[in-house]
Formats: C-alpha cells, sequence, structure tokens
C-alpha cells in the first residue's frame, strides 16, 4: 500500500491571510529591532564623541596663547596720556581692579591717577623739608604694596599705598591712601645718603639694610603698640655690616631676612648670610651673566632671584643645598629675549610669571614653573622707560616718552606647558628636578605644581597590582568551572562569583583602609607565609588523594573536586597565620614591619599598593572571570571531544585546543578587567595614602588619575587652571582607556581569525 503525499502537499498554502498577517508582524519587529540596535549603538557613539568634544572643550583653553591689545572702554580704545607729574619713575604700579594707578618719581612724590585717562586723583610728597632728597628706592614686595624712598640724609622712609572700596548710592568708589607701617618719621640708618637700600619682613618684624658700598647698616625694626594711647612704636637695633668689596648696584633682602643678595657691576652677584655664626658675611660671589645686569629682583614669594642684562637673557636664581649642606646660589633655568637689552622687568603679583621690555620696545610675557613664553609683542617704537603689571596680571601700563598706555592682557593659563605636565621641573625648595603634583597651599607665595607623571604613574601601579592578583585567579578559576566542574555545581558557583560585581566598590574600600590595611601591617609575616601554604596545602591533598583507596575516592563525583578543596584552604590559611609568628621572630627579629622600614630600607605605608592590589583584585576578578568563562565554555564540544577520540588527555585537548579558540574572549576578558582597574575610584581613594608619589614599592601608597578627581574637582574654582587640569587628567584617562581598547580590538580580531577555523 502506498500513500501519495504530493496532494497533501499542494493542500498547504502559504499566502493565506493569517500567513501573510504573520509575515508582515515579522518583518514590522524585525525592522523595529534593526532600528532600536541601530539608534542605540549610534547613541553609544554619539555619547562617547560628546564627552570626548566637552573635555576637549574644557582643556582646549590651557594651551591657548596670550594676547594683548588696547584697553577697550564702552566700545572705545583707550588713547595714551602724558605721564602725571614729572620728575623721573622709580616705582609704578596698579590696584586690584587696574583703574587706579600709583606713580612714585625721584622727588619722592606719589601721584594717583585713572589709568584710563591720566587724571590726577590724589598727590603726595613726603612729609619732609625741601633740602633733603631721595637717592635710593626699594620695593618689599608687590603683594605687601609696601616701599621704602632712601634720603639724602641718612634716613628711611617706609610707606606703603592702600585702597579703600565704598559703595554710596550702590556706585563702587575706590580711594586711594598713602599709610606709615612704621610710623611717619623716618628712620635713622645710615651717617651719609643712602644709595643703596633692601627691606623685608611681616607684622611687626622687619629687617632693613641701607647706605654706601663701603658702609652699610642693618637695622632691625620690631613694632610695639602702646596700650594705654594705640600708637605704635618702632624699636631699631642697627650693626654695620663688613665691606662687601663688590660693586654694588643693588639690594635684595629676601623674606627669612637672612640672605642679603646683591647685585654688582661686571654681572656678578654676591650672597651675604646676614645670621652666620661668626657675624654676616659674604658666602658666594658668582658671574651670573655675561653682560651687564639691568634689573634685579625677587620672584614672587621671594625665594627666586631673577637677573635680566644687556644680552636679552633673563636668568632665575634660588638657594639649594650642595653636598655639603651648604646653600649655594644656583642657576635653575634662563629666558632668551633675543639678545636685546632688556629695560624693564616686572613680575606679576600671584603668580610664578614676569614681563620684560627690550630696547626695541618688544614686550615678552614669561612663566618660571612652565619655562614658557608667553607672548612676544611690540608694545612701543624704540625704548620703553618701564612697564606696570596689575595685580591680576589683566592690564599693563607702558611708560614711552611721557606718554603711558594702557593693555589689556588676556593670559589666564600661562603656568602649563608640555614640560610642566609631562617632564621634571626644578621647584623652589626643592634640591633638584622632580616629578611633583600639588594643586594648592595655604599661602598666595604658592607655586603650583601640576605634573601628571605621578598620578599617571599611580593608576598604572594600581592597575598593575590589582591585574597582577586578579588575572591569574580569574582565569584559572574560570577554566576549572567552564572545562572540569561538574555542571551542578557550576550552576551555584558561576552566579555567586558574578554576585560578587554587584557590591559597591566603596564597600571595599571601606573594608580595605578600615580593615585589611591594619591587619596586614599586624600580621604581614602572615600575609606572606599564607602565600605559600595555601598552593603546599593544596598540592599535598591532591597527593594524599590519589594515593587514598579507589572506594573512597569513587564516592566523591567527578567533576566535584573544588567542593572539598574549601576546607583545604580555610585550613591552610590559618595554619599559615599561625605559624607566622614563629617564622617572623626567627627571620625578622619579631617584626616584619620594622625589619622591612630598618633593615631594607624600604618605606612602608600603612594603606599601599598591596593592599589595593588585594582589595581592587577582588573588584576585578568577577569581570574577568564571568567573560573568560563564557568563552571557554562557548567553545563547541565537537572540538574537545574530537581532540580526546584522538587520544588527547583533557589537559592537551584544554591548552591546544579550548584554550587557543577561546583566546579572543579571554584576552577581552582581561582588557575589560583592566579597563575597571584603571577607572576605579572609591577602592584607591580609601585603600592607599592618597599621596601623589612616584615609587614602584608595593609598599608604598599612589594616587591615580581617577581618585585625584574625585578629591579635588569640588575644591577646584570653574574655569581656574586647577580646574581645567583635572578635566584634562579625565581626558589623559579617556585617552588611555580609547588606546587599550582600540589595541584590544586588534589584537582580539587577529586572535579570532587565526584561531577561529579550528
Amino acid at each position: 500500500m502506498s500513500i501519495d503525499n504530493s496532494s497533501h502537499i499542494q493542500d498547504l498554502d502559504f499566502n493565506t491571510p493569517a500567513q501573510q498577517r504573520l509575515r508582515k508582524i515579522r518583518k514590522a519587529k524585525d525592522q523595529f529591532a534593526r532600528g532600536g540596535i541601530a539608534v542605540g549603538g549610534i547613541s553609544v557613539i554619539v555619547a562617547i564623541l560628546l564627552i570626548f568634544f566637552y573635555l576637549l572643550y574644557e582643556v582646549a583653553p590651557l594651551f591657548e596663547s596670550a594676547k594683548i591689545e588696547r584697553w577697550q572702554q564702552d566700545g572705545q580704545e583707550v588713547q595714551s596720556y602724558a605721564l602725571p607729574g614729572g620728575g623721573k619713575t622709580l616705582y609704578m604700579t596698579m590696584e586690584e581692579q587696574a583703574e587706579i594707578g600709583l606713580r612714585v618719581n625721584d622727588q619722592g612724590e606719589l601721584f594717583f591717577f585713572n589709568t584710563r585717562n591720566g587724571e590726577m586723583l590724589l598727590q603726595q610728597k613726603h612729609p619732609l623739608t625741601d633740602s633733603t632728597t631721595v637717592t635710593s628706592f626699594t620695593l618689599a614686595s608687590e603683594e605687601s604694596r609696601t616701599f621704602v624712598l632712601g634720603l639724602s640724609n641718612g634716613q628711611a622712609l617706609v610707606m606703603k599705598h592702600d585702597y579703600k572700596a565704598t559703595y554710596p548710592d550702590g556706585k563702587r568708589v575706590i580711594t586711594p591712601e598713602v599709610v606709615y607701617p612704621l610710623g611717619e618719621t623716618p628712620i635713622d640708618l645710615s651717617d651719609g645718603p643712602i644709595e643703596l637700600l633692601a627691606l623685608n619682613g611681616e607684622e611687626g618684624e622687619w629687617r632693613m639694610v641701607g647706605g654706601t658700598e663701603a658702609n652699610l647698616s642693618v637695622a632691625d625694626l620690631s613694632l610695639e603698640e602702646n596700650l594705654i594711647t594705640g600708637e605704635v612704636e618702632a624699636s631699631t637695633d642697627i650693626q654695620a655690616l663688613p665691606k662687601l668689596n663688590l660693586a654694588a648696584n643693588k639690594l635684595l633682602l629676601m623674606p627669612d631676612r637672612r640672605w642679603l643678595l646683591i647685585g654688582g657691576a661686571d654681572g656678578k652677584v654676591g650672597v651675604v648670610d646676614l645670621q652666620a655664626a661668626n657675624g654676616p658675611q659674604t658666602t658666594q660671589v658668582i658671574d651670573a651673566t655675561a653682560g651687564q645686569i639691568t634689573d634685579f629682583t625677587l620672584l614672587l614669594g621671594g625665594n627666586s632671584l631673577l637677573v635680566s642684562d644687556t644680552k636679552g637673557e633673563v636668568s632665575q636664581w634660588f638657594l639649594v643645598r650642595d653636598e655639603n649642606a651648604a646653600w649655594v646660589l644656583t642657576k635653575i633655568r634662563s629666558f632668551d629675549g633675543n639678545n636685546t637689552a632688556i629695560n624693564d622687568l616686572t613680575i606679576e603679583h600671584r603668580r610664578k610669571g614676569f614681563a620684560t621690555v627690550d630696547s626695541q620696545g618688544t614686550l615678552r610675557l614669561f612663566n618660571t614653573t612652565a619655562h614658557r613664553t608667553a607672548l612676544e609683542e611690540t608694545v612701543a617704537q624704540g625704548n620703553v622707560d618701564g612697564i606696570a603689571l596689575s595685580p591680576r596680571a589683566n592690564a599693563l601700563l607702558v611708560e614711552n616718552r611721557g606718554q603711558l598706555t594702557l593693555w589689556a592682557v588676556h593670559n589666564e593659563h600661562p603656568e602649563i606647558s608640555w614640560d610642566a605636565l609631562w617632564a621634571e621641573v626644578w621647584y623652589e625648595g626643592y634640591e633638584e628636578p622632580d616629578y611633583v603634583w600639588q594643586s594648592s597651599a595655604s599661602n598666595n607665595d604658592f607655586e603650583p605644581k601640576y605634573s601628571l607623571m605621578p598620578l599617571a604613574f599611580g593608576t598604572l601601579k594600581a592597575a598593575f597590582y590589582a591585574m597582577l592578583m586578579a588575572t591569574p585567579l580569574a582565569i584559572c578559576g574560570a577554566i576549572y568551572t567552564a572545562y572540569f566542574m561538574a555542571p551542578a555545581l557550576r550552576r551555584k558557583v558561576k552566579p555567586i562569583i558574578e554576585l560578587m560585581e554587584a557590591l559597591p566598590t566603596v564597600i571595599l574600600g571601606f573594608l580595605a583602609g578600615l580593615w585589611l590595611a591594619p591587619f596586614m601591617e599586624l600580621h604581614m609575616a602572615g600575609i606572606f607565609v599564607v602565600m605559600f601554604t595555601i598552593p603546599l596545602g593544596i598540592l599535598l591533598f591532591a597527593f594524599t588523594w590519589t594515593q587514598m583507596p579507589n572506594r573512597i575516592r569513587f564516592l566523591l563525583p567527578d567533576g566535584w573536586d573544588a567542593a572539598i578543596l574549601v576546607p583545604v584552604v580555610i585550613c591552610a590559611t590559618l595554619f599559615g597565620l599561625w605559624i607566622a609568628p614563629g617564622i617572623e621572630s626567627l627571620l625578622f627579629g619579631g617584626d616584619m614591619r620594622l625589619w622591612i622600614t630598618n633593615d631594607l630600607g624600604i618605606a612602608y605605608d600603612q594603606r599601599n599598593a598591596l593592599v589595593v592590589g588585594i582589595a581592587m583584585g577582588f573588584a576585578v576578578i568577577p569581570t574577568i572571570f564571568s567573560i573568560t568563562e563564557d568563552a571557554i565554555f562557548a567553545v563547541p564540544k565537537s572540538l574537545s571531544y574530537g581532540s580526546l577520540a584522538l587520544g588527547a588527555t583533557p589537559w592537551q585537548t584544554l591548552v591546544r585546543v579550548v584554550m587557543p579558540t577561546a583566546s579572543p574572549g579571554i584576552f577581552s576578558a582581561v582588557m575589560i578587567g583592566m579597563g575597571r582597574a584603571v577607572g576605579e575610584t572609591m577602592i584607591v581613594l580609601m585603600a592607599t595614602g592618597n599621596t601623589p608619589i612616584m615609587d614602584i614599592n608595593i609598599f608604598e601608597g599612589m594616587r591615580t588619575l581617577a581618585a585625584n578627581i574625585a578629591v579635588e574637582m569640588p575644591e577646584s574654582e570653574v574655569g581656574s587652571t586647577h580646574f581645567r587640569i583635572l578635566f584634562l587628567a579625565a581626558f589623559v584617562l579617556f585617552l588611555f582607556t580609547f588606546m587599550v581598547n582600540t589595541i584590544a580590538e586588534v589584537i582580539r580580531q587577529h586572535l579570532r581569525n587565526k584561531y577561529g577555523s579550528l
């Protein structure tokens, strides 16, 4: 009996209304899914690009060039005007808002004027007889606004320009005034005219050096307030200085009032220790420049000396201890002025920068920390008599041929350069060039240190130690779970390990900082002993298990070996901690922590890279494990069965067949884990000393880029250099992860092409 199926096949109709509706619905679903996936993928790419361009937008101003232009008021350019007052200018400056200027001339007259039009606001002359003339002038510091007039009668008058802001009828009015911090009575300093003069001090303690080259005196001034009358009285202690034997042109007194710097003829600079054991003495005379010194001043803070010369060079010097612990004035860096004699040099009031103008009228703005020329622009034709920067360094007064011109300066971030970010910089107070991150301090004289090298190094160091712990444990655990473990046990173990990834990193950081770090310091020897007892315990148990009778070994189902290793690991750990004190006493004198510091000379910080490696490794393990396990488990069983059928052992099959096939996925797992380690914030923030140092020592802490952003971003001023540097750190982190992921994808594709034919 035969059955004819052709009639049944002919009865099937695939174009029924129901089938057509089903195909339309399926097509609509496919199109919706395709569109949704495309939109989602494009959205991710757009989001990443937006992050990239936003970071670039915040970082770009750091690298903008400085600009200078004529000051604009009400849309009109401010014109040059006649120099207020007569005589030769000894000193010129501006107040905070750059609205009022001050000019001191060689007659001892002070002229306060409107910087926009030169209108005279206040004129004041020193309260002395007409027969007394000004023979010298010195400035204590731009920040203190205190200066001294040296007089022909051997006296010195200390003055200070000050400004008060009031708001009558809601309109701001700035009123200039002159105050006398040491009293209106001049201080007797020398028997003859004061040709050389220097002053420095603060609050109630001042020191003044003055006189002639052959007859210099040091006056220590102390201010005392009369509790009854409220008057301030100055007591003076004067002593003579030994002859300098140096043709001195200018004196500078450093803020500690110990070191006197002397600018001499023929480019020589002398250093006098006013507090030497045997009395004041000249400790050093050096050739600071090949030409003649044209200007000689202290940088902001008074720790660095700037020397300009007739050859157009400006050099920076500060005191550094030599191999004999003696202080030596050392040349740190120099700035080229195109071989044109420098007419005037003025410092910035709040940054480590300065401005020069040469005999051809070319203005240059420099920053010492960045070793950078921020601007080079012609502001006048021919010689310029003098320049003055406002306290905010946003305005510049130029004196030329009896005329004053006001310029607007745009120089927001001069302290940033490639060298300042990535190279060693010789900072003030340091014995040698170094990589340093220190973004803030308690005083205004602070030199910002924005080197990203310690942060980048700390990021890689933390990631390295975390991956050193996590990678072998995660990959080996994934291999065993996917290839050797019984399916029933695998269904329990894999979710538990993946659940570890959901644990908040702030909890891990909290435990690492408050429990793990003190525990490791207290049981240092035990930690290292356990690293040996656990693998030895596992090997010993494995050997013992193989010697057991078959009736006992076969009681354990195949693939459940890991279950009986759990108590073995616990016992090996407890045993290692138990024997550790004896080993510590035998080998390390009872204290391994102290032995590491004293005998090996290795610095130890409680919150160190070892703690980070364990804590962050614990956080990274689930990521690497999960992806690696899926990659190995996804290898077709036909490959394994074929290898085993050809006589290969399970281990040979794993190494030569399974692992190569799964290598793209394993490599991706490691790279994703590394990305997690590089971008981790809370664990490294809480479990390290958070100190930005460059030291590979596993017992020292570090600071990472991500942790630094988290710590300092809330404290930074929006739009400031510090603020934008933090965005630059984020940009560097973004580029680093992008490059690593790109390289990882290239290698993964190569591995897939190589082993995809297996």
